[in-house]
C-alpha cells in the first residue's frame, strides 16, 4: 500500500470550501464561525464569479482542542443553511483513496505510483485497474492490487459495475483515468461525476484516433500540450482542471514528438490529482475554480 505524505500538516488542521450565490456577509459569517470554535485562519482564497454572482473560498484553519471533520461539518451547517452553500470540510492530512485506471501506456501511471510512493501526493492507492494485463507487473512492483477487467462491447455493462463496485468496497473518494482508453458510459459518468479525472493530449479535435502525435508529426506542428479534466458524458470536454504545452520544432523525430508529450501528460496529470485531493478544485458550471 502507498504510504501517506511524509510530511503531515499538524493535528487539528482542516481544509474548508464552500460555494454559495454572492451577497454580503460570507466572509464574515465563515471567519466568526472559526473563531468560535477556536480556530487559526493559516491559508484563504477566494473569488467572486461576477458573471454568475457566484462567491467561492478555500480556507486551511487549525483548530485549538479535540474535534473532528465531522463535527466541524454538523456545526457550519448553520452558516451554510443561511447562505446556500455547498460546502465541505476535510482534516488537511486526509490522503484521498484513488483507484487509477490504464490501459497500454503506463507513462502516467508509473509517475503517480512513484509520486505517491514519495509522498508527493496525497493519495492513498487501493487499487489499478486495467482493461490489459500490461500493468501488472509496475502495479504489484509497488506493493498495490492490481485488478484486469477486459472490456468488450458485450461486457462493458458487468466491466463498468465491477469498478463500481470495487469504488464502493475501497471507499474510493477519486478515480483517475491514467490513459485509459475506454469511453465510459453516460451513467459511469453520472456516477463518478465530479470524482473522476481524465487525461488527454492537446491534439484534439485536429488528430483523432491512433498515432496522433505521429499525426501532429506529418502536420509539423509546433507545441505539444495536454489537458487534465473532469469525466463527463461529454467525451473529452468536462471541466478543465489543468493544461501545459511545451514546444518542438523541425528537429524533433516522430519518438521524440512522442517522449514530449508523454511528459507534458504526466505532469499534467499528477498537478490536476494533487490539486484534488488538496481541495484546490472546485467546480463552477462547465468551468473549474482552481486555488493552487
Amino acid at each position: 500500500m502507498v504510504q501517506a505524505p511524509t510530511t503531515t500538516p499538524p493535528a487539528g488542521e482542516f481544509v474548508l470550501t464552500l460555494s454559495c450565490p454572492d451577497r454580503p456577509g460570507i466572509v464574515y459569517a465563515t471567519s466568526g464561525f472559526l473563531v468560535e470554535h477556536g480556530g487559526n485562519i493559516l491559508e484563504s482564497q477566494q473569488f467572486d464569479d461576477q458573471l454568475h454572482d457566484r462567491f467561492f473560498m478555500r480556507i486551511d484553519f487549525t483548530v485549538d482542542g479535540e474535534t473532528t471533520a465531522e463535527e466541524l461539518r454538523a456545526d457550519f451547517a448553520v452558516v451554510a443553511d443561511q447562505f446556500e452553500m455547498d460546502f465541505e470540510i476535510w482534516r488537511a492530512d486526509a490522503p484521498y483513496r484513488t483507484i487509477i485506471m490504464v490501459s497500454k501506456h503506463l507513462h502516467c501511471l508509473n509517475d503517480l505510483l512513484f509520486r505517491a510512493s514519495t509522498g508527493a501526493l496525497q493519495i492513498e492507492i487501493p487499487a489499478v485497474v486495467s482493461n490489459h494485463p500490461d500493468a501488472g507487473a509496475l502495479v504489484r512492483s509497488y506493493g498495490l492490487d492490481f485488478h484486469h477487467i477486459p472490456v468488450t462491447p458485450d461486457t462493458k455493462p458487468q466491466a463498468e459495475q465491477q469498478l463500481l463496485d470495487l469504488v464502493e468496497e475501497t471507499g474510493t473518494h477519486l478515480v483517475v483515468l491514467a490513459r485509459y482508453m475506454q469511453v465510459l458510459s453516460d451513467n459511469l459518468c453520472r456516477e463518478l461525476s465530479g470524482r473522476a479525472i481524465n487525461i488527454h493530449h492537446s491534439f484534439l479535435p485536429s488528430f483523432k484516433g491512433a498515432k496522433p502525435y505521429h499525426q501532429a508529426f506529418d502536420r509539423g506542428v509546433k507545441l505539444v500540450g495536454a489537458t487534465a479534466h473532469y469525466v463527463t458524458a461529454d467525451l473529452d470536454e468536462g471541466p478543465i482542471i489543468e493544461q501545459d504545452v511545451v514546444r518542438v520544432d523541425h528537429t524533433y523525430q516522430q519518438d521524440q514528438l512522442v517522449t514530449a508529450g508523454r511528459d507534458v501528460e504526466a505532469q499534467v496529470l499528477s498537478r490536476a490529482v494533487r490539486w484534488h485531493a488538496q481541495s484546490r478544485v472546485l467546480l463552477n458550471g462547465d468551468r473549474t475554480v482552481v486555488f493552487r
